[in-house]
Parts: structure tokens; C-alpha cells; sequence
């Protein structure tokens, strides 16, 4: 068994230091590795790692400990809980159908559907539209029902005509685009940035406000190079890991 290793961090200042700190090693626990010890070090040796006061440590620490991720035990030490949830990671592999695979296998509700103008940020993917048809969703656990991620889809007009809301609780978008509507996907463009959870985000997951998140942007493009689908998914931050493979040949 390994130690358990904490991810460094650097701070913020307009954050208080023992929320940085807490929502860290919160990532660090739910991330560690299977064969991770569940002994955390000691609350200098935190303190010393994070380079910030044992005072500061030991409220960080008393968040986790609220959240039943962490036990303390006076003398023995400060443990993971066991049941504490590791992460799931996303591999971002060089296919559609690993792209429809790692979609899948979570429970869908469709928020809101319709047609709207084509917002700023999405201008350049759409410049011979003036609206596109916005699908946005809640993703969460098929086992806790604790919300894992959301996601916004823009999709053109003409696509948009044969698509069914009732199938995205079903299946994922591109699926849903691939297989029930008939498009042939040329290429998905992924982009993965970390971001914090704005209000909204934030009541979605459950996650606490300015909490880290996973912020993926997925563009999909048809046969003819088209812009069919913008896909926006805020993830979880303390859920979540995206791993890229690349293979030598």
C-alpha cells in the first residue's frame, strides 16, 4: 500500500485559504489511487505541504470531516473514510464510440429545449444561422443519484427538426445525432479547462459556489464540415479526471 500523496496547490488570494485547502485534498482523497493508504499525514506535515498555518489545516480538515470523507481519532491519526467515492476517470480516446461510451451509463433529465439566437461565444461556430436550438441536461449517478455533470447542446436548426428531446434521457447527443437523426460525423474537437462553479453550476451539482469544475467544450462537425452541435458540460471537479492516450506508431 502507498502512501497518500496530496496534490500541490497554489493559492488564491481573493479565496479563504482553508477553503482552497479543503476543496485540494477533498480532490486528492476522492482521486487517490486504489492502492492509496487511508492515513492522511499529520496535520503539520499538511500544513508544511500546503504552506499555510496548522490553524488553517485543522479548519480545512474539519470540512472534510463534516462531509464524512475523513475521520479523526485522537493519537491514532486522521483517515480516509473507506466509502469515500473515487473518481471516475474520462478517457478522451480517438473514436466516436468511445466518445458515445464514456456518455453513457448515467441517469439523463432534460432541463429545458428551444430555439434561441446563437449566443456570442458560439457566433464563430455558426455564422449562417441567427438561431440554434439549445438542449440543456442533468446528469447524475445511476447508483446515488448525486448529480455528476450538465451539459448544454446548441444545435443547428435543421438538425435540431429531426431530433426528439425524449431520446436524449435515453441516449447520449451524439449518439442521438449519429444514430436517430443521421448524421455522419466527420470529428469531435474536445477541449477540457478547469473553471470555477458559477450560481447556476454550482446549484446543479451541489457543489459549493467558485468550487472547481471541469469545463469541456465538444464541437462536431458533419461530413460537409458543418458545425452540428456544440456541446458544453460542466463536470464535477472532485468527481472527475480526464486522462488523454497517446499512442506511438
Amino acid at each position: 500500500m502507498t502512501a497518500f500523496a496530496p496534490d500541490s496547490l497554489i493559492l488564491n488570494r481573493k479565496l479563504p485559504l482553508w477553503y482552497q485547502v479543503s476543496q485540494s485534498l477533498r480532490a486528492s482523497i476522492l482521486g487517490r489511487t486504489p492502492d492509496a493508504s487511508l492515513r492522511l499525514p499529520t496535520e503539520e506535515q499538511l500544513a508544511t505541504h500546503y504552506g499555510v498555518s496548522v490553524l488553517t489545516m485543522r479548519q480545512a480538515l474539519k470540512e472534510l470531516e463534516e462531509e464524512g470523507l475523513i475521520s479523526r481519532h485522537r493519537r491514532r491519526g486522521t483517515f480516509i473514510e473507506p466509502g469515500a467515492r473515487r473518481s471516475a476517470p474520462r478517457r478522451l480516446l480517438g473514436s466516436i464510440d468511445a466518445i458515445v461510451a464514456q456518455q453513457s451509463g448515467e441517469r439523463t433529465t432534460v432541463l429545458s429545449h428551444g430555439a434561441g439566437p446563437v449566443p456570442g461565444e458560439l457566433a464563430e461556430y455558426f455564422p449562417d444561422v441567427t438561431e440554434v436550438f439549445a438542449y440543456r441536461r442533468l446528469r447524475s449517478d445511476g447508483e446515488s443519484g448525486e448529480p455528476t455533470n450538465w451539459a448544454e447542446n446548441a444545435v443547428r436548426p435543421d438538425i435540431a427538426a429531426g431530433l426528439d428531446p425524449a431520446d436524449l434521457e435515453r441516449w447520449p447527443m451524439t449518439k442521438v445525432l449519429r444514430d436517430v437523426v443521421g448524421v455522419r460525423i466527420s470529428r469531435i474537437t474536445d477541449t477540457v479547462e478547469a473553471r470555477l462553479a458559477d450560481p447556476e453550476t454550482a446549484a446543479l451539482l451541489q457543489v459549493p459556489l467558485l468550487s472547481p469544475i471541469l469545463h469541456y467544450t465538444g464541437v462536431t462537425y458533419d461530413a460537409e464540415g458543418r458545425v452540428v452541435d456544440v456541446a458544453r458540460i460542466r463536470y464535477r471537479g472532485d468527481r472527475f479526471s480526464f486522462s488523454v492516450t497517446v499512442e506511438a506508431h
